[in-house]
């Protein structure tokens, strides 16, 4: 399971007030679960409410950054922390196929390193000029963003395949937890949610704006599920994907209004 981009500002406290157009963290969700037809001894929980809502990421057209003042950093501010060696390797292999008019920092990158590790010891993509090392910042020739997924668009691939796990899943979180039922049994649950302020840990509330529950980040035409469809493949499967295709989409058909709707989609 891939950590969390961390934002660690002391012991922090919940926000006294909703940031910008945020809708709040406490509302009605519309929770499903069904057995993984892959895989006997594992169940999903899936958040309906969040995966039917309209979404969509809206990175360089009115994002406002995790931090003040860094708007065109999108969630880049803290860089992104490794799940495991495998993840990290992986990444390597695609950061050897960029090239200076892909990568804006390219020869700092090559020459002196991308990773880093924070003050507990765990590695992450290394900072450089207030952000990750890898976002091409706005006027840059190549294309403002992160590199990584702009390998990946060129060369035709998901960009799920190029960047680290948890710059892929966000804002959808996957969490695991084993169940012992009744009869003594044990299933692993493994939940897929939104990855709200909390998925960030206490710090999450120190987060200048975040978009999971913003009003401007819900006007996609599709819902999550479809938008997602290859993210969500990749952290369920393809059986389990289609079992909730089929239950989102009989949520959505059914009469109006839909019981606990999320508040960002208005």
């Amino acid at each position: 399971m891939p950590k969390t981009k961390k934002a660690k500002q002391g012991k922090a406290t919940p926000p006294k007030k909703i940031q910008g157009d945020e809708r709040g963290l406490n509302f009605p969700r519309a929770w499903v679960e069904f057995p993984d037809p892959a895989d006997d001894e594992q169940v999903f929980r899936c958040d309906l409410t969040w995966l039917t809502s309209r979404w969509s990421c809206i990175f360089g057209s009115g994002c406002q950054g995790i931090q003040a003042g860094r708007a065109d950093d999108g969630c880049c501010t803290l860089g992104a922390h490794f799940s495991d060696e495998e993840d990290e390797e992986r990444v390597a292999g695609h950061v050897e196929r960029l090239t200076p008019d892909l990568w804006q920092f390219h020869e700092v990158g090559t020459d002196s390193g991308w990773v880093e590790v924070d003050e507990d010891g765990e590695r992450q993509t290394r900072r450089w000029k207030g952000s990750c090392i890898f976002q091409n910042r706005p006027g840059f020739a190549g294309g403002a963003g992160c590199s990584l997924h702009i390998l990946a668009l060129k060369e035709g691939k998901e960009p799920l395949e190029t960047k680290p796990d948890v710059c892929w899943q966000l804002p959808v979180r996957r969490t695991y937890d084993w169940i012992e039922r009744p009869d003594d049994t044990k299933v692993l649950q493994v939940s897929i949610g939104e990855y709200d302020r909390r998925g960030w840990g206490p710090g999450g509330h120190d987060l200048h704006w975040w978009c999971t529950s913003a009003t401007s980040a819900h006007g996609a035409g599709d819902p999550v599920y479809v938008t997602y469809r290859p993210e969500l493949v990749e952290m369920m499967g393809r059986e389990a994907y289609e079992v909730l295709v089929g239950l989102c989409e009989a949520r959505l058909a059914s009469q109006l209004p839909l019981v606990a709707p999320h508040p960002a989609d208005g």
